[in-house]
């Protein structure tokens, strides 16, 4: 049975992605057993929809194309994180996200969406049924009983709220642990009171982002008309270690891979490179393996250009 991991960013991490799969490719008896990447998530820019992360930018249609064909080509699937709670039916036509949405839309549903609006929910599932829909964990969904009725729902995959991580009695007792997805490097601290409205902040930002380019264009620079102010927002990979929410990888391929658990998200799409690249050294790659798999990860960075590392 393969263990399955889902990871950030299909823009920006591109390149970072498609350098670990040549790696995973190149050097099989350094990776974890039975390891797997399942999926990239995230959004093409700039998207109304999107929600978790603000994402800024714009990107061609060719880009569009040539990413979604690179990452299908490995048999791994695109994810939308059209996680935007904010959403309204005066947002369902939406041009860009449509466009999206048909260009990644395949028979064989390879290609996902993550979703938290009910309203956008039904859209999509109207209009493109040929994706597999993905509860996300920013439904911060903490009730029991809510959680087991979400489960029960026709979702591809539940990403639980990371509070769950580590409740062990909790964890055992759960149902379709196969459509499980579970966030292991959560850079919140448990429990956080300030994560809903952050959310929520990343949500009215993302609109006023696209908003201000219909409006004004790429050629006037955006401000953000409100801030947030969080004190882990650039929380690095080994910083979220002591939280008690996360999933070391003792954990992860001991107590919940023999629970049944299979599908695991690494958090990282508005991360630096290096911290995400870190984060995949940990998770992926045998402890003995790590230090020259990392050498080779960074050279290779360099020579893509793709970091820049002063000689």
């Amino acid at each position: 049975m393969k263990i399955r991991f889902h990871l950030p960013g299909f823009t920006r991490n591109y390149h970072l992605n498609m350098l670990l799969l040549q790696l995973m490719e190149a050097f099989p008896d350094a990776f974890r057993e039975d390891v797997e990447i399942a999926s990239f998530y995230g959004d093409f820019p700039p998207s109304l929809w999107n929600g978790g992360r603000c994402v800024n930018g714009i990107y061609s249609e060719d880009t569009m194309r040539y990413v979604i064909s690179t990452v299908n080509a490995k048999g791994i699937s695109l994810r939308y994180t059209f996680t935007n709670p904010l959403i309204n039916p005066s947002h369902l036509d939406d041009k860009h996200c449509n466009r999206c949405l048909e260009l990644a839309q395949r028979e064989d549903k390879l290609n996902g969406v993550i979703v938290v609006s009910p309203t956008l929910e039904k859209y999509i599932r109207k209009h493109y049924p040929n994706y597999q829909f993905v509860s996300s964990t920013c439904k911060q969904i903490t009730d029991r009983e809510a959680l087991l009725e979400e489960l029960e729902k026709d979702y591809a995959l539940t990403v639980l709220d990371y509070n769950w991580n580590n409740q062990w009695d909790v964890l055992e007792q759960l149902p379709h642990k196969d459509r499980i997805e579970l966030l292991v490097n959560a850079v919140c601290p448990p429990n956080c009171q300030r994560r809903k409205a952050h959310y929520q902040h990343l949500a009215r930002t993302q609109i006023h982002y696209c908003e201000h380019l219909q409006r004004n264009g790429a050629s006037v620079p955006f401000r953000n008309p409100e801030s947030f102010v969080c004190p882990h927002a650039n929380e690095q990979h080994y910083g979220t270690t002591k939280f008690s929410t996360h999933i070391s990888p003792d954990d992860l391929y001991g107590r919940y891979v023999e629970m049944g658990y299979r599908n695991f998200k690494i958090e990282g799409r508005a991360a630096h490179l290096l911290n995400v690249m870190e984060s995949y050294m940990y998770y992926l790659v045998k402890p003995e393996r790590r230090d020259e798999i990392r050498l080779i990860y960074l050279l290779s960075l360099q020579q893509s250009k793709i970091i820049k590392i002063d000689e």
